[in-house]
């Protein structure tokens, strides 16, 4: 599936640097927040997936009885891959310049 957060804020850049222009304040501040948010999609969420898969090993291996203390298993995958993020990206582009077609 593709990433929602990537994708919303691809067409909140798309809409802003259409209507404000790429030169203006509003498009940089978007933009910057696009690359974080993205980075987080598939940087740092991913870190944590792999944490939690590594975290969920080490708990199958408790011994008997310890493993009660601990009885919530973390997600695994948290995170998107760079093409999910890809893809969320084109999706958001996309949607966003439909709308500006179509209402504007």
């Amino acid at each position: 599936m593709p990433s929602a957060h990537t994708a919303f804020v691809a067409a909140l850049t798309t809409a802003v640097g259409v209507s404000e222009g790429i030169d203006s304040a509003a498009f940089a501040i978007s933009f910057i927040l696009s690359i974080i948010i993205v980075r987080d999609a598939i940087g740092f969420r991913r870190y944590l997936g792999t944490h939690g898969r590594v975290i969920n090993m080490l708990m199958r291996e408790l011994p008997e009885g310890e493993d009660l203390k601990y009885p919530l298993r973390l997600r695994e995958r948290v995170g998107h891959t760079p093409l999910e993020a890809l893809v969320g990206t084109l999706v958001g582009v996309s949607i966003s310049l439909i709308c500006l077609l179509v209402f504007f």
